[in-house]
């Protein structure tokens, strides 16, 4: 796993100069890259979202298209389209957005649900399906997606499987006074992100997402994993747990955040963290919750403090 963490550590110090005191937000989109996942960020404006993906990008040396999503966005804006070349007499296909490393779906809610619903197949099966047939995409991929959840005017919520497809659900969060002061500081004669160079290559990226499969994971933390998800199936305050790719978002997850963190195992505290981001957003609250406020990730944390976590793993 040296190679991992090495890289990690590259990634994290790099990210760092742009977004300031959020180390476990950038841990845990490092997490959602090696593990091969998409990750949704939601939180105000101004908080850094496009930020971090665009740091994130400008890191990994990858191909990086921007998407900003409003309601005249149509599903041939994402995927291309074929046009006629006159010149040629013959039809040509003109790739979309989606045909890149890093894809930043900008307010990705403000996109209606037909354009939403084109990002399904990309990110679950790294393909597109047009009308000469099937075209895989390249490898990295990930779609990182930012979101605001205050602002509900000319928006369209995202359906349940539009978010399962999100590996996990990251919060920004206001930064403390001392972080607030050092981001004046390094913003005040020009913006740090025109400054970072790539730290990792796309081909290194692929390498280091096998080699994170490889961190064991003991059958007590397996057991542990499955006890959680199944538990968000009979809470009373839940009307739909997570599903099975829950389960799987989870294990890849811990995987990837026990590599970085220069472990070749998972413990049970990897998942303690984890389970929040991970299934929060892949929970549909009952009614009567909804009406008392009780949120979703309020709710995992009380599945967290219920299923007993293994004493030890091997």
């Amino acid at each position: 796993m040296a190679d991992v963490t090495r890289v990690a550590q590259a990634l994290r110090n790099s990210i760092s100069r742009v977004i300031v005191g959020k180390e476990q937000v950038i841990e845990l989109a490092l997490a959602a890259l090696l593990s091969e996942g998409h990750l949704l960020i939601e939180d105000v404006p101004g908080i850094g979202k496009t930020m971090l993906a665009k740091s994130l990008a400008r890191t990994l040396g990858c191909t990086f298209r921007r998407l900003q999503c409003t309601p005249d966005l149509l599903p041939s804006d994402i995927i291309g389209l074929h046009f006629f070349n006159q010149k040629t007499q013959e039809f040509e296909f003109r790739p979309g957005p989606v045909f890149t490393n890093i894809l930043l779906a900008d307010e990705i809610n403000r996109a209606t649900p037909r354009t939403q619903a084109a990002l399904l197949e990309c990110m679950e099966e790294r393909q597109v399906t047009l009308e000469t047939g099937t075209v895989t995409l390249g490898r990295p991929f990930m779609v990182l997606a930012t979101q605001n959840p205050i602002e509900l005017q000319g928006t369209f919520p995202l359906p349940e499987a539009q978010l399962d497809r999100f590996l996990l659900q990251l919060p920004v969060g206001y930064p403390s006074a001392g972080d607030e002061a050092e981001i004046l500081r390094r913003f005040r004669v020009g913006n740090p992100l025109d400054n970072l160079e790539p730290v990792a290559s796309p081909d290194e990226i692929i390498h280091l997402a096998h080699e994170v499969r490889s961190v064991h994971i003991s059958p007590a933390v397996e057991e542990y994993i499955v006890s959680i998800v199944r538990a968000t199936r009979n809470h009373p305050e839940i009307e739909l747990g997570a599903s099975p790719r829950g389960s799987l978002g989870l294990y890849r997850t811990a995987q990837a955040l026990a590599a970085i963190r220069g472990r070749g195992h998972v413990l049970p505290d990897d998942v303690k963290e984890l389970t929040p981001y991970v299934l929060s957003h892949r929970l549909i609250m009952t009614a009567q919750a909804r009406l008392r406020e009780r949120g979703a990730r309020e709710i995992a944390q009380e599945i967290l403090r219920s299923v007993p976590a293994p004493v030890e793993a091997e």
